[in-house]
């Protein structure tokens, strides 16, 4: 047969399948890696501070965020020249030496060391008895407001009395406002329900064994001409019809500290002196911090006996 023929013949060719080469990697670790968990876990820590943050300014008072940001205040301690221990091995002076930091205590440490954790209140209050003071407010709130309660008539006052702590103990506040006066206008005679907010007083104070000290306030209205009166005068007169009338309900006389007459010098409300709030009587116990009344001598150095109506008073 021809060529021809033959190719004729033959069954037809399909072309070549390409060839594919596949290569296979292989990591020992089978995973990623742990780099992402580290950064996840930090992202959700600061996230939950954050939140905290938001937590604490959102339930605390302005009072405790200062005390937080205290608490939380780096302390810098500065060394002097020459102290303990500051120039090398024994090259200073005797570690019980008192060091010169700015707050001198007579020991070595920062104020944070040598203060007491308990300590509140400014410099004529400390000791830690921040907490037993802040009882015993309470708890002479709760007395009068509960005592003029019971006294329908009497309800009304109880926005005109303000308890506070003081540098020498508790201090109850008696103020006048536009429908309220504790006196007579111009006058050492007290209202009708002066009276029985007095006698309100009285009831809670006798049980207390505390000394008082009873201060008298005005506003700072000026006095028509030719009246020979003025504030001191009326203060001072406020505060010894004060005395009476704590007297006169049970309290014991030897408790009376001294009474005073500050006329308008101590302002309530210091940016308005005619505020009718600066008008009030203010009733100070003193604690056993503060300093005891001396007792009064006679001629001959002993004990004076008590005027006889200091006696028919107190009978």
């Amino acid at each position: 047969m021809a060529e021809a023929d033959l190719k004729a013949l033959a069954p037809p060719q399909s072309p070549l399948a390409p060839i594919i080469v596949k290569k296979i990697t292989i990591i020992e670790a089978g995973h990623h890696g742990g780099a992402w968990k580290v950064a996840y876990a930090d992202f959700v820590t600061a996230m939950m501070a954050f939140f905290l943050l938001l937590w604490l300014l959102g339930a605390t008072e302005e009072k405790q965020r200062k005390g937080l940001a205290d608490y939380f205040t780096p302390t810098l301690v500065k060394m002097r020249q020459e102290s303990a221990g500051s120039d090398g091995l024994l090259g200073g002076s005797s570690l019980t030496d008192v060091d010169n930091y700015p707050y001198a205590m007579g020991q070595t440490g920062t104020k944070t060391i040598t203060i007491p954790r308990g300590v509140t209140g400014g410099p004529k209050e400390g000791g830690g008895r921040g907490e037993l003071d802040s009882e015993k407010l309470k708890e002479l709130r709760d007395k009068i407001d509960k005592k003029l309660v019971q006294r329908r008539q009497l309800s009304h006052l109880a926005r005109q009395v303000r308890v506070m702590r003081a540098p020498e103990g508790i201090r109850i506040d008696l103020m006048d406002n536009a429908d309220f006066s504790m006196f007579e206008l111009g006058t050492t005679i007290l209202t009708k329900e002066a009276r029985g907010l007095l006698e309100v007083m009285a009831d809670t104070l006798k049980e207390e064994k505390a000394p008082l000290i009873l201060r008298g306030h005005t506003d700072s209205l000026p006095w028509r001409g030719g009246v020979g009166a003025n504030n001191w005068s009326l203060s001072t007169g406020r505060a010894e019809a004060t005395r009476q009338a704590l007297v006169l309900g049970g309290v014991a006389m030897r408790r009376i500290s001294r009474i005073e007459g500050v006329a308008e010098t101590e302002p309530l409300i210091a940016d308005n002196p005619a505020d009718p709030r600066n008008r009030r009587i203010s009733l100070l116990l003193l604690d056993g911090r503060s300093a005891p009344r001396p007792e009064r001598t006679g001629p001959t150095g002993k004990p004076a006996a008590p005027p006889p109506a200091a006696k028919k008073a107190a009978n």
